[in-house]
């Protein structure tokens, strides 16, 4: 089942707002490619959380090198 409109999986919902999107739209992808409900829920949410923290190091190391 997608999940639209603040109809989001029970471990998403104390999310942040930026994180519960980019995990969202994960596991969307994954149930149209044939993954499990469970999975896709775990997975999204792991692969939001390391495209965050990544984009956050890239930002924070673009930042400190202009100083």
């Amino acid at each position: 089942m997608p999940w639209y409109n603040g109809d989001y999986p029970p471990s998403y919902k104390n999310q942040p707002n930026e994180l519960r999107e980019k995990a969202v739209e994960i596991a969307n992808a994954l149930l149209l490619d044939g993954a499990e409900e469970g999975i896709a829920i775990a997975t999204g949410l792991k692969q939001a959380r390391e495209l965050l923290k990544n984009h956050k190091e890239k930002t924070n190391k673009r930042e400190n090198h202009g100083k």
